[in-house]
Formats: C-alpha cells, sequence, structure tokens
C-alpha cells in the first residue's frame, strides 16, 4: 500500500494513498482532493510536532498539491535598503539570478532567470559591484544592473568562505586588474609579514573600496592588514595566528547560521581533546576533504566517496588534527567563535534542512546517527537544495 512518503516523492498520487482505482471517476477526483485536504488538515493542525515535521520537510509538495504556492517575485513597491551583488566574468541569467536571491534582492533563486526567460530580454552583463536594493521586482533588479549609475568603480565585494583563487579571480573582475597580477602578488606571502606557504584564509571578506591606481600588491596588502585586524580584535595572540584562521575557516564553511558558530567551534574543541575518548583527534569536516580533493563548491554539503579517499594533507577524514593549513577566507565572527567556543558536549553536528540551516548537535554517535536520517529524510523531498 503506498505509504505517505509515496506521495511527495512522486511514486503516487492523493489518490493512491489508501486505495489504487483503476479510473479516476470524478468520485474518485473528488476523493483525492478529500485525501490531500485532510493530510493539510492533519499537518497543520491534528497531530502537533509529527505534523508540523511533516509540514516542514514536504512543505513545498504541500503547498503544490493544494494549489498554495507562494509567487517567486517580489511585489512591486517593497524595495528597500541597500544590497552590494557582485558579476564574476562568464556569469549568465541563471548564475546571476542565484547572487540577486542569496543578496536578499529577489524573493527566489529562479524569479530573475525566469523573468529573462519569458520576456525574451538577452542583456549583457558587465562585472563589478553593483549597488542594488533588498526586495526588488526581477524587473527593477534588471534595469538596476544595466544602469551605469549602479556600478561602483573600483571597488571589490567578497563574501565570507571564498578560497585564495575565487578571491582573486573576484578582485580581478572588479578592479578590472589582470589575474595574473594578483597571482604574483600572492606567491610569496612573507612580502606581507605572513609566516604560512599561501596566503589562503588572510585575505579578508568585506567590501572594498579603491583608488583608481591601485595595484594588486596594494589590495593584497589591505586585506591582509583587515585580517591582522580582526585577529587583534578577537585577542589572538600572534602565535596562534595561523591556527585559529585554520579554525575560523572550518567554521565559516561549516555553519549555515550564525547562532551555531561557537558551538562548531566548541565541536572542534571537544573532538580534538584528548579527553574525548569516542572520536579522539580526527575532525572528519566535510569541508575540508572537499577543500583538499577540489570539490569545495560544488554546491553540495555532502563530499563524494573520492573525496574522502583522498589521501592529502586537509582531509581530516584520515588525518587526526587540524589541517595543514585554512581552508577559506573567515570573517569577524567566525575568527571570534574560533576563540571563544560555546560551552557543551557536542562531538557532531549535522544540517538537516538546507533551506533554512536547521542544525543538529550531538553527543553521541547514536543521537548523530539519528539526525543524519532525519537529513536524510529531508534531502530525499529535497533533491535539489544542495545535499
Amino acid at each position: 500500500m503506498p505509504a505517505l512518503d509515496d506521495l511527495f516523492t512522486g511514486e503516487t498520487t492523493t489518490d493512491s494513498v489508501g486505495a489504487v482505482p483503476p479510473k479516476k471517476s470524478k468520485r474518485q477526483k473528488r476523493k483525492g482532493c478529500l485525501i490531500g485536504f485532510l493530510i493539510v488538515i492533519v499537518v497543520l493542525g491534528g497531530i502537533g510536532a509529527g505534523g508540523l515535521y511533516v509540514w516542514h520537510t514536504y512543505e513545498p509538495q504541500i503547498r503544490s498539491i493544494m494549489g498554495w504556492e507562494e509567487p517567486k517575485d517580489y511585489e512591486p513597491g517593497l524595495a528597500h535598503g541597500e544590497a552590494m551583488v557582485t558579476i564574476k566574468k562568464g556569469d549568465n541569467g541563471a548564475t546571476i539570478s542565484k547572487t540577486l536571491a542569496d543578496a536578499g534582492v529577489t524573493k527566489t533563486s529562479g524569479a530573475f532567470y525566469s523573468m529573462l526567460v519569458s520576456s525574451g530580454a538577452n542583456p549583457t552583463f558587465y562585472p563589478g559591484v553593483y549597488k542594488l536594493q533588498k526586495q526588488m521586482t526581477s524587473q527593477a533588479a534588471l534595469k538596476a544592473l544595466l544602469d551605469p549609475a549602479s556600478k561602483l568603480e573600483n571597488a571589490a565585494l567578497l563574501p565570507e568562505g571564498l578560497t585564495e583563487d575565487q578571491t582573486l579571480d573576484r578582485l580581478s573582475d572588479s578592479l578590472d586588474i589582470p589575474r595574473k597580477d594578483f597571482t604574483a602578488a600572492v606567491k610569496d606571502p612573507s612580502d606581507y609579514g605572513v609566516d604560512a606557504d599561501s596566503l589562503e584564509g588572510w585575505l579578508f571578506p568585506a567590501m572594498y573600496d579603491f583608488n583608481p591606481d591601485v595595484t594588486a600588491k596594494d589590495v593584497i596588502k589591505t586585506m591582509v592588514e583587515r585580517t591582522v585586524s580582526s585577529l587583534d580584535e578577537a585577542a589572538v595572540p600572534e602565535a596562534d595566528r595561523q591556527r585559529i584562521l585554520i579554525i575560523a575557516s572550518i567554521i565559516q564553511r561549516e555553519a549555515r547560521e550564525e547562532k551555531d558558530f561557537y558551538k562548531v567551534s566548541r565541536v572542534i574543541e571537544n573532538r580534538l581533546s584528548p579527553s574525548n575518548t569516542e572520536t579522539f583527534g580526527k575532525l572528519q569536516m566535510d569541508s575540508t576533504a572537499q577543500y583538499g580533493y577540489g570539490e569545495l563548491h560544488d554546491g553540495t554539503a555532502s563530499s563524494s566517496q573520492a573525496a574522502l579517499d583522498d589521501d592529502n594533507p586537509w582531509n581530516t577524514y584520515l588525518h587526526a588534527g587540524l589541517p595543514i593549513g585554512p581552508i577559506a577566507n573567515p570573517g569577524d565572527l567566525a575568527i571570534d567563535a574560533a576563540m571563544h567556543p560555546a560551552k557543551g558536549p557536542w562531538l557532531y553536528f549535522v544540517t538537516v534542512n538546507m533551506d533554512t540551516g536547521e542544525t543538529v548537535f550531538s553527543t553521541t554517535n547514536a543521537e548523530h546517527s539519528k539526525a543524519v536520517k532525519q537529513m536524510q529524510t529531508w534531502c530525499a523531498a529535497h533533491p535539489d537544495s544542495g545535499c
């Protein structure tokens, strides 16, 4: 007999929950609608926490069944505030559509692209940083992106969590400085007082405005100095700077919500503590395995088996302790969290809802396994949400 999960995975319909009719008569169609309606009643009013779980897990499918799908675009007149958006060389309508939604400009990741397709628009987008507003319609966002006044000259916007390579690409696109100049500028970290093999983790993510005649080395110097300022603000001893940046970079890549940064930091400390007998020494962080294998930014939270098995010095599934260097550029919050982990016994965590960032922290492997199953159930119902 079909189960509730089958209703949402597409293996059955509301008409076949509880019965499999040979043909759909009018009476049976009404019955199917009634069952769908009853499901929603149960979810919203009848069974408390269980109903809420079903709603949160299958909300898009329930909305689709009942015709409750929310508008994909904002209504006119809601635009407010400021939102900085970076367009990179090679970005197309689909990638820009996601960028706009991530910045809070448009309502959904597909709204802008759908507007381009439906209108037949084929504009040319130029790399750079643009000043837009929050909650714009897709049409208004397009108009702003095509307005030269929206483009900030000699500005670069670097979000948290970028790798060194990604940062240099964005700097080159935004500042119109050849990429080879930036490659040369970061070749020797000691030029900036950094005792490390690379400047990974040292190029601080922020919004920068530079003079028109700025050089690649000037830009890198400014970013490294901003990182040092953040480290000093968090009271990081000079001898511990590289270690804290390594931890902070993992926190930046692993934590989905700001409130979880300090708890993720505690998990790292607990797993490295000699007093921990369950997982001592092995961080087993997917972000480190992904970085070492080169799939950190493939759009998924889980690592491939190839990444988990690859014997590189960043893979904390194979090697005990911290990786040999940072895996991304952490921001102020991640650096502070690395210095001031929350108090708690947690040894595990897993994000169980990629859309909301809801993360479950656990103390035992049994608790963690239960949370992993919750994540797998959610991912099965949301196959395109970055699992």
